[in-house]
Order: C-alpha cells, then structure tokens, then sequence
C-alpha cells in the first residue's frame, strides 16, 4: 500500500469515527423547534367562577366572593357547574325541584333537572337561582345519581349559602342567595336526572 493509499484510509477511518459520535443537528434543530404540546384546561378558575356567578346572581351576590373562596380552599377548582333555578316548599319537611344547564369545559353543555327531599330549618316556599360547582367529574353520566349532604358543610355569609353534596369521590356545592340560602341549608340529598320528575326520591 503506498503513503497516499494508507493517508487516504486514515483520513477515512477518522472521518467515520467522528461521524458516528458527533450529534445529527436536524435531529436536535428538530426538538427544539417542536412546540410544547400543551394540556389542555378542563377546569374553572376562580375568577371565572366568581365572574359568571355575580352576573348570574346580579344584586343579591353580595357575599358570593367569600362563599366561592371557601369552595376553593376546600375542593380546588371545579371541572363544571350549573347554572339553573330552584323552587321548594317545605314546613320542617319538603321537597325541592330545579332544571338548569350543566356547562363543562371538555364535553359540552347539557340541560338538567334536579328533585329531592329537605328536612331541617326550611319553612315556606320560595323560589331561587342556584349556581352548582361539581368537582371531580370524570363523565357527564356520572352526575345523573343521587347526592348526599354532607355533614356540617353549610356555610352562609351576606345573604349567600352553599352546602355541600358527595357522591363517592364526586362534590356537588350549590350556592343560593337571598331568602332560599338563609332558610334553606339544610338538603338531604339531591337526585339528578336528564328528564324532569316529581319523584323526589
């Protein structure tokens, strides 16, 4: 083999070593040139609780801010809620029924109906708009069940109320204002169906 025979097969060899060890820059270009994916929300942050609840409520939303901060202290951010009116009548006993619109942020909106049995500190009849956050909701499907108090949950300030409702590992808090909110925290339970009914059980 002559000199410039064995220089060529050198200069060969180290090109290819250098070759494989040294990083493709289309391949590292490309990485940083991807945009990040991002998740998407499929929650309500408070400020847009709080928004749509004042406009919802209008003059009788005085002590909402207070009612909406202590919901997301204890539960975080909903992944829905309802917006929807409410009558009852009640002497220590009663019955309640609603219908209203679930809205969510991944599977659209839905209309409602609620119904269910009251015992406590409830007189009268009345009617009211109800504003419904819903916590942990993996499926619309889900919140067609029914919902028990849970104990020691009402919470009430500036003439705004809200109690709160489980069901296995989901919350339902509804929040009324005026009239229904004082005399009317203490619910059994709430059953919600896609159609309405005067069962209230």
């Amino acid at each position: 083999m002559t000199y410039l025979s064995r220089h060529f097969f050198t200069l060969l060899s180290m090109a290819a070593v250098i070759f494989m060890i040294a990083p493709a820059p289309n391949s590292a270009w490309a990485q940083d040139s991807t945009p990040s994916q991002a998740q998407p929300v499929n929650t309500y942050e408070q400020d847009q609780i709080l928004q749509t609840g004042h406009q919802f409520f209008g003059s009788l939303s005085g002590g909402l801010a207070s009612v909406v901060e202590k919901a997301f202290a204890s539960y975080g951010e909903p992944n829905g809620y309802i917006l929807g009116e409410e009558g009852s009548g009640a002497f220590v006993a009663g019955a309640r029924y609603g219908e209203g619109q679930l809205y969510t942020r991944n599977a659209g909106n839905h209309k409602i109906f609620w119904q269910g049995p009251s015992l406590g500190f409830d007189f009268g009849a009345d009617g009211a708009r109800v504003m419904m956050l819903i916590y942990n909701l993996p499926s619309v499907d889900r919140v067609y069940d029914r919902f028990s108090g849970v104990n020691g949950s009402a919470y009430l300030v500036g003439g705004v109320g809200m109690t709160v409702l489980s069901k296995n590992s989901v919350f339902v808090v509804p929040i009324k204002a005026g009239v229904g909110a004082r005399l009317g925290l203490n619910i059994g339970y709430l059953k919600f169906t896609k159609k309405p009914t005067w069962n209230p059980f």
